[in-house]
């Protein structure tokens, strides 16, 4: 009688077993809808991505390049074309939670030139987690910086 009882009971188990694994086909209850939409899509590229929730849109911006012939330069048009791409999506660089840059040979002497020109354009407040990366090359010749970016945006 014991035994019976026991593979009953194991029975029992592993029938519960199995039902909790099955997964659940019914949409969960009291979760934020999201969307997700592409910026100025060309060559297989897009400038942005944005993803939409009720509370907050989270922006994931491709690497901006800057013009001009020295790094200086560069980094003032890369993160001027950073501050327009948020600007027309209803944020501004105060939205930017990471940030990474790349700069092609970097060499230590040059943090000192990065830090003025970051901090005169972004200010050195609530500054983002930033992550600065020396790098051989970029993906074309004349690009000496790249920065990229992701901003949260309160809606």
């Amino acid at each position: 009688m014991k035994i019976l009882i026991v593979r009953a009971v194991m029975l029992l188990s592993i029938a519960l077993l199995f039902y909790s694994c099955n997964p659940v086909t019914e949409k969960p209850v009291g979760l934020n809808p999201v969307s997700k939409s592409y910026y100025d899509q060309h060559n297989g590229y897009s400038e942005a991505v944005v993803i939409t929730s009720a509370s907050h849109k989270t922006i994931y911006i491709s690497g901006q390049i800057g013009d001009g012939q020295d790094l200086e330069t560069q980094m003032r048009s890369a993160i001027e074309k950073l501050k327009a791409l948020l600007d027309k999506m209803g944020g501004s660089t105060n939205d930017i939670v990471k940030m990474n840059t790349y700069i092609v040979g970097y060499d230590e002497v040059q943090l000192e030139s990065f830090r003025k020109v970051r901090k005169e354009l972004l200010g050195d407040e609530k500054m983002p987690a930033s992550t600065l990366v020396g790098v051989q090359s970029l993906a074309k010749k004349d690009w000496l910086i790249e920065i990229d970016a992701v901003a949260v945006i309160p809606l």
